[in-house]
């Protein structure tokens, strides 16, 4: 079967690259694609070509940027079917998974079209002060001209469009680099932004090695924004080499949730297991750690194998499977090694960790020092911990020992602990009766510590897009 060649986006046109790699799935390790592999030049004419366009989007009407974008998520919705086949063929993500991310995707351009219509400033009373008397002052935002966005592979069409909704939205113009394995996703999202209507050069697609074209997007000065998704290690690297220009990080983590005592546990087992090994548990704020109060932990430990193992293995592209292959070979060597160093260290695997084909079986494992990667890292794999705690207090300090602090959940049916755990959890998010995976892609998203810096969600994507300008006027 002839595979098709794509090319890189530039300016609105479909541009022939120099160089292309093989594009394989991950479950079935065929060609799907040949992916252009963008050099020097071709990342400096998407750059030029996005900072050409800068003026045009900034001047262009609020109502035809939200039109531009309320006509993307109809198209894309319109194309639902072919949008969620591209995601389980490059992603190798369960067909039924991959149609919940179109779905989110549909929502965070429709969210970005309404946000478009409501950013605005404030009035200031600037008699409050002496000396302010006689004048009026209010506020505005401006965009910021070029946003830089580099993506992950784990939800490739709903993680760009958080950076291509809000960057629209807000009148400015994107270079995007996705993740080498997800591209197809963003490709199909340009042609359709094509036929929305959006002006040439205001969205640029670049594929290629992070050493060639992210640096260059990282480090160039006509980019004034840098908004990703990825490894702690990428993070801090693009912060450091971004010297000036602002950067938003959001950086993963080992998301946990507590299980008080007298909880329902029937009521939140499935949701539970979900939270742990949807997409393989490649998602930054999959359930990877749970603490349990020692009066629930022999039942609860019990029941979530028990759900574990009626999980089905198989192609992603069969609407049956729950977990297919893991994103590549390496990632499932590293996953193998961390569950042996548990295993040698005094954990024990009650179910997984073995692999079938590209496959990863979803992996339970107890009594895992706090110390060993399979806990202290993110481990992004089908492998979930469970350990006892003896109190509320104690489990907090769990999950606070960590470098990371995206979001946590907390099971209760006391609201004083569930307030406490509020106070006192070291992460961005609470998530009080629900596991830490939840989001929705409106409200605020991001983390503390290493888990990143700024916010995602279409508002406050927006602000962390925009410059405030103060206007002063003298009435004297």
């Amino acid at each position: 079967m002839k595979i098709e060649r794509k090319k890189l986006f530039i300016n609105g046109q479909w541009v022939e690259a120099q160089q292309h790699q093989t594009l394989t799935s991950p479950y079935t390790n065929e060609a799907i694609a040949e992916i252009p592999m963008a050099n020097a030049d071709e990342v400096n004419q998407a750059i030029e070509a996005a900072h050409k366009a800068r003026k045009v989007m900034a001047k262009l009407p609020i109502h035809k940027r939200s039109a531009i974008l309320a006509k993307l998520a109809q198209l894309l919705e319109n194309r639902f079917e072919e949008a969620a086949k591209i995601i389980a063929l490059e992603a190798a993500k369960p067909i039924e998974t991959a149609k919940a991310e179109v779905n989110r995707s549909i929502q965070t351009y429709k969210f970005a079209s309404f946000e478009a219509n409501r950013i605005g400033g404030e009035t200031l009373p600037l008699d409050a002060a002496p000396g302010g008397e006689n004048r009026f002052a209010y506020t505005i935002r401006e965009p910021l001209g070029v946003i830089g966005a580099i993506t992950p592979f784990n939800f490739p069409m709903n993680l760009v469009a958080h950076k291509i909704g809000p960057a629209i939205a807000s009148g400015n113009t994107i270079v995007l680099k996705p993740a080498s394995q997800t591209p197809l996703s963003s490709f199909f999202i340009a042609e359709l932004l094509q036929e929305a209507g959006l002006p040439d050069g205001a969205l640029n697609i670049v594929t290629g090695s992070g050493s060639t074209v992210g640096d260059l997007i990282v480090t160039d000065d006509r980019v004034k924004m840098i908004t990703f998704t990825g490894s702690p290690a990428v993070g801090m690297g693009i912060r450091n080499k971004a010297g000036l220009k602002r950067v938003t990080l959001e950086l993963g983590s080992n998301s946990a949730v507590i299980i008080d005592q007298g909880v329902n546990l029937d009521k939140i087992m499935d949701r539970c297991v979900t939270g742990a090994f949807s997409f393989q548990g490649q998602v930054c704020i999959s359930l990877q750690r749970v603490y349990v109060h020692e009066k629930e932990y022999e039942r609860f430990v019990q029941m979530f194998v028990e759900k574990t193992k009626t999980l089905k293995i198989g192609d992603p592209l069969d609407p049956e499977t729950d977990i297919s292959a893991l994103i590549s070979k390496k990632d499932v060597e590293r996953a193998l090694s961390w569950i042996a160093e548990a295993e040698e260290s005094g954990a024990k695997v009650l179910t997984g960790g073995i692999v079938e084909g590209n496959v990863l079986l979803p992996t339970v494992l107890t009594d895992v020092d706090a110390s060993l990667k399979v806990s202290c890292q993110e481990v992004f794999a089908p492998i979930v911990i469970i350990n006892k705690v003896s109190s509320i207090d104690e489990a907090i300090s769990h999950v606070n020992d960590s470098r990371f602090g995206l979001q946590a959940g907390i099971y209760t049916e006391k609201l004083n602990l569930a307030l406490e755990a509020v106070e006192t959890l070291e992460v961005g998010g609470v998530m009080i009766n629900d596991i830490p995976t939840f989001r929705v892609d409106h409200m605020p998203y991001g983390g503390v510590k290493e888990s990143g810096t700024g916010r995602e969600g279409i508002k406050y994507a927006i602000e962390e897009m925009t410059e405030m300008k103060l206007v002063v006027i003298n009435r004297n």
